[in-house]
């Protein structure tokens, strides 16, 4: 599903981002990738993404060369992709159903197929109720679980979150961790990136941990290492 063999991303400034770096993510998998700030998690989520490009070495997600894809392939191969962030990136004009049918409509889907299929969604993630409400009306953890509906509308093969618990108090954060593990179960790989150190412990999931752009260990069923 995901492949990455021997990658690097040095930026302009300072040591490299990521250094040698090889990864392989089955389909089904649910992994947290980890470590402190400047470990590399973050460039690797822009590569998986194709927001950026390696220095050297090859990424493949679902098939598609990430190094040599042609600019115009790039929009198709997103849309296998779910992607949630730590701040919602939600549409503060619009209210929670015109958020998630947000998604479907940049692909052109039928208004037809919309109303059927966000009503659908925002069951799955608790919020049948709260389709008309505007994003200032609602939790934290609502608004998350806004962003996971409009990241799931278009049935994304992967789905990668970015710190999804960051803004959010200990109960929202273990009901989004619930809700990512049932997508999971869903046949979704799931890929999250987080500092949540009681979360990872607790889930026993793969635990990948990044230190100054290398992988210092891959468990299954691992846990957070404290640094020294």
């Amino acid at each position: 599903m995901i492949t990455l063999n021997n990658v690097s991303k040095a930026y302009a400034t300072g040591a490299p981002a990521l250094n040698g770096v090889s990864l392989h993510i089955k389909k089904g998998e649910f992994v947290f990738i980890v470590g402190d700030s400047g470990s590399g998690k973050s460039t690797m989520i822009k590569l998986l993404l194709r927001e950026l490009v390696p220095t050297s070495g090859d990424i493949n997600v679902m098939g598609y060369d990430l190094v040599r894809i042609r600019h115009r392939k790039i929009p198709k191969f997103r849309r296998n992709l779910g992607i949630v962030f730590q701040d919602f990136r939600l549409l503060k004009d619009r209210n929670v159903y015109e958020n998630v049918a947000f998604a479907q409509r940049i692909i052109q889907v039928s208004n037809k197929e919309i109303k059927r299929n966000v009503p659908s969604i925002l069951a799955i993630v608790g919020l049948a109720g709260k389709y008309k409400a505007k994003p200032r009306q609602l939790s934290g953890g609502e608004q998350q679980r806004v962003a996971i509906a409009r990241a799931l509308i278009n049935q994304p093969s992967i789905l990668l979150a970015d710190e999804p618990t960051g803004n959010l108090d200990p109960k929202n954060s273990w009901e989004i961790m619930k809700l990512l593990e049932q997508i999971n179960e869903n046949g979704t790989t799931v890929l999250v990136v987080t500092h949540n150190r009681e979360i990872v412990n607790a889930m026993q999931k793969r635990v990948v941990t990044m230190k100054k752009g290398v992988i210092v260990s891959d468990e299954e069923k691992g846990g957070y290492i404290d640094e020294d």
